[in-house]
């Protein structure tokens, strides 16, 4: 897979779902997410991305939210083969 193929969390429509590919933060940051159920091959899904403030998503049946800097960290794959990205 292609660096190409990626998508920042922040850019996916709500409704799309994802796997998480890639963290790019450091340690901790990627151990601050896992402690949340977000790690890479985990299954995500964007519940509200209104394109300012934080990204609310489904991962592991629970609800998280992440600010615009964090969602920015992870690259995420599109399962469905669309790449539907907010403008």
């Amino acid at each position: 897979m292609a660096a190409a193929d990626l998508l920042s969390l922040d850019r996916l429509s709500p409704g799309a779902p994802a796997v998480v590919r890639r963290l790019t933060g450091g340690n901790s940051f990627a151990s601050r997410l896992a402690a949340m159920g977000l790690s890479v091959g985990s299954q995500v899904e964007v519940l509200q991305n209104r394109g300012r403030g934080p990204v609310l998503a489904l991962v592991r049946d629970t609800r998280i939210a992440l600010g615009r800097g964090e969602a920015v960290k992870v690259m995420v794959e599109v399962l469905d083969g669309e790449q539907r990205a907010e403008p």
